[in-house]
Parts: structure tokens; C-alpha cells; sequence
């Protein structure tokens, strides 16, 4: 499957795991990148000796490129910075802040850089700042999201008919035919996140492992805009934020109710009552827990069976 994104990569099929913070180390990176997509490391929730350490491990268990997530609101990013030029990592993935701080640097170092935004004007800056390509997360997507509320369906043409650069799509994507109907909206990619949770090299905690299983439609929301909006599964955490909006919190009070840690506890260390439980509406789509290149290659048969489907008179009016 030849196209900008698998080019630009060069990877085998435009299908990229999003850097999960406290579900994507090297095991699901490398696990990815070796069925032919893009494994990539979540650092947001490393410290920077434990990032060099996935690092490491993920040049030994792969062959393939592979990226590393950077969030731009993590505190010792330069640390992050350092040490993903010092291993010479291939591609980087930046989210949640200026794309025009760390872009030139990583580039002159010959890293690939690409940014993930929420909003057509977000995504037009960070074309303006020279990455590579862009990704487009709409409403649907788990874990921290855009205040916008845009979901993918309206962003991705939206962006696709202003942007140059390759395009990848994200939000509410798991299956074969989602990943054919984000590229017929014009994407040249999807980035997968909740599907590759539930897998056996995600270091997910099994108890939310199987939260995502058993939930079902309407079980997660978005939530703390003020502070960085988020999609949670509705869990007791969730209802002391929505019992403290009722009382009319301030940000300073949401702060405090959030505290540090929250979700390495839900998601790491499987506390399903008090736990952060970052994750996408299509949990409710997830009914079993497969190896991860099980999942790359059902997306793929499905999205090949769909694409041979639009060729039939049932898409001919």
C-alpha cells in the first residue's frame, strides 16, 4: 500500500499506533512496526532514563522504523529531546503545544516530525512550522482531545482540502472500513489508539484492559476542558468531576480533584474507581484482547474487502 504516508515512513501499510501515554512502551511499538505499520513509544508518561530504556529495547526487538510521542507540555521535554537525538529516532510525533519550538531542531538532526492537532487552523500552523505531515484527531478520540468537539468525519475533509502535506486521521477509527472512509475523506493515514490498548503487549493494566471490554455505547465522555480536555470512561472519578461542575468549581478546584497521577492510576495500575480511564467511543466497539498484529492485519482484510465492495453496484446510483 504505497501512498505519501507509507513513503514517507516507509512502512509497509498507512496504519500508525497512536503514543498512548501508560499503554504504548516498546512491546506494543516494536510489535506494530514489525506487522508493517508504525509502533510508536508514548513518552508523556516516562522519565527520561525510563524513555532511553524503551528506546533501547525497541531498536533490538525491530528492524522497522518506529516513532516516539512527545508532548509539548512534558516538563523535561529537552530531556526527551536529547535523548531522541542521541539514539537517532527516525520519527517523532508532537502534540499539545507549538510545533515551531522543537520542529527545526529535530529536523536538522534528519528526524521526521509530525504534529497532532484538532482544528483545521492548527493544522495549517503546523504546516507553516515545516513538519512533515499532520495529524487530524477528531472528537471521537480517547485521551486528551480538542476543545473544538470537531469529530472526524467534519475535520478530516475540512483539512484535506487546505493542507499539502501528507494527512493522517484519527478519532473513532478501529476497524477496516472506518480506516477506508477516513482515507475517501482524504487522509493518507489513520492513527489507531483504543483498538491497540486492548492488546496483550499493551502495558495497560488488564482491569482496564477489560473495562474497555465491557463498556458499552455511551460509557465515556469529555470532560475537564478547562483544564485539558480529556475523554474518560464514566467511572466514580469521572462523577466526582461532573458532581464538582455542578457546584459550580473553579479551575483551581478542578486541579486540586484531579491531582498527580490520576492516570497512571486507572490506566497503569488498574484502579477502575479513583483511576483516569483515557479512552476513545469506540470502546465500545472492542470485545476481545488480541495480539497487536492480529489487530493490524484484521483492519487490513476488512479495509480490502470494503474497498473491493465500493467497486459493486451496490455504491452505483
Amino acid at each position: 500500500m504505497k501512498n505519501r504516508i507509507s513513503t514517507l515512513f516507509n512502512i509497509d501499510y498507512p496504519i500508525i499506533q497512536a503514543g498512548m501515554i501508560w499503554c504504548s512502551g516498546w512491546k506494543l511499538a516494536s510489535a506494530v512496526s514489525n506487522a508493517g505499520g508504525l509502533g510508536i513509544i508514548g513518552s508523556g508518561s516516562m522519565y527520561p532514563e525510563v524513555l532511553e530504556e524503551h528506546i533501547q529495547k525497541i531498536k533490538k526487538a525491530t528492524t522497522k522504523p518506529y516513532a516516539v510521542n512527545l508532548p509539548m507540555l512534558y516538563p523535561n521535554i529537552d530531556k526527551h529531546i536529547e535523548t531522541i537525538i542521541k539514539y537517532e529516532v527516525p520519527i517523532v510525533f508532537t502534540s499539545a503545544g507549538n510545533p515551531k519550538t522543537w520542529t527545526p531542531l529535530l529536523k536538522e538532526h534528519g528526524i521526521k516530525v509530525v504534529h497532532v492537532v484538532s482544528s483545521l487552523k492548527f493544522a495549517l500552523k503546523s504546516q507553516e512550522a515545516g513538519v512533515d505531515a499532520v495529524v487530524a484527531e477528531g472528537f471521537e478520540a480517547g485521551g486528551h482531545n480538542g476543545r473544538e468537539e470537531t469529530t472526524t468525519l467534519c475535520l478530516i475533509p475540512a483539512v484535506a482540502k487546505e493542507l499539502a502535506i501528507p494527512l493522517i486521521a484519527a478519532g473513532g477509527i478501529s476497524s477496516g472500513r472506518a480506516m477506508l472512509a477516513a482515507m475517501n475523506l482524504g487522509a493518507d493515514a489513520v492513527q489507531i489508539g483504543s483498538r491497540f490498548i486492548a492488546t496483550h503487549e499493551s502495558s495497560a493494566h488488564d482491569n482496564f484492559k477489560q473495562a474497555i471490554l465491557n463498556s458499552s455505547e455511551g460509557d465515556t465522555s469529555l470532560t475537564l476542558k478547562e483544564l485539558t480536555p480529556v475523554r474518560l470512561i464514566k467511572n466514580e472519578f469521572y462523577q466526582q468531576v461532573q458532581n464538582a461542575y455542578e457546584k459550580g468549581a473553579s479551575i483551581e478546584d478542578l486541579e486540586v480533584l484531579l491531582g498527580r497521577g490520576r492516570a497512571k492510576k486507572g490506566m497503569f495500575e488498574g484502579d477502575l474507581i479513583q483511576g483516569e480511564l483515557e479512552v476513545g467511543q469506540v470502546a465500545s466497539m472492542i470485545k476481545e484482547i488480541k495480539p497487536a498484529a492480529d489487530v493490524v492485519n484484521e483492519i487490513l482484510e476488512e479495509y480490502r474487502s470494503a474497498l473491493k465492495e465500493q467497486t459493486t453496484s451496490k455504491y452505483n446510483f
